[in-house]
């Protein structure tokens, strides 16, 4: 019986060489592997996390946003104490100028204090954005007009009945205009109540639909934001 023999020495070296070369190269690759995606995290984490500068300009723009909305909320209370104010007033005048009475001084001295007090709120107005700024500036706008015309019939209060018509013509025009004024103002406030998350806030004055002022949407009071 003939005695079994291995591979031959030569072979047996050959193989072991191409095993330690695989197994090598396997380590080898695999260290490249992990490097490479430590580094890909590590990049992936640097390009998405923001710089300095980013996160600086998400801390101003997170700042006015809370600015903002506190803004609004002011506004919005003034522009009703100053509504509650220039309304009877702007009411008063549409009586006086188409009822064919003569102009009451009184009345015109007691308006002008009123009006001077509805403009003390907007005469140091605080700095917001442009939108906020807009609505603020159309109801100063409107208390301003409306001043005008109380002015103009404490003009008229004070000329010959020959020159009133004339004076009482503009004064009515010219609250016809601070209405309107008001109109559009109010409705900016509206916009950027419900912008801020706050809903619609309709702080409009009770006018002649027919006028020319703008009117409040339908929506109910505090919905929508």
């Amino acid at each position: 019986m003939a005695r079994r023999t291995g591979r031959p020495s030569y072979l047996l070296d050959k193989a072991d060489v191409r095993r330690g070369r695989t197994a090598r190269f396997a380590a080898v690759a695999g260290a490249i592997a992990l490097v490479t995606a430590l580094l890909g995290g590590l990049v992936g984490y640097q390009l998405g996390r923001p710089d300095a500068t980013e996160a600086a300009i998400a801390n101003i723009k997170e700042a006015d946003a809370k600015r903002d909305a506190q803004q609004i909320t002011e506004l919005i209370g003034t522009a009703r104490r100053v509504r509650d104010q220039v309304a009877p007033v702007l009411a008063a005048i549409k009586t006086e100028t188409t009822g064919g009475g003569a102009p009451d001084a009184a009345k015109a001295r007691q308006w002008q204090e009123v009006m001077r007090q509805a403009a003390e709120p907007f005469a140091d107005p605080p700095s917001g954005t442009t939108a906020t700024n807009v609505a603020r500036g159309g109801l100063r706008g409107a208390v301003q007009q409306a001043s005008l015309a109380v002015d103009a019939y404490a003009l008229a209060a004070g000329v010959p009945a020959a020159q009133r018509a004339a004076l009482l013509d503009v004064t009515a025009r010219q609250a016809a205009e601070a209405a309107t004024i008001w109109s559009v103002a109010a409705t900016q406030l509206d916009q950027i109540s419900v912008d801020a998350g706050q809903g619609h806030q309709h702080v409009f004055l009770d006018t002649d639909p027919h006028g020319g002022a703008l009117t409040p949407d339908g929506a109910a009071e505090g919905t929508g934001g």
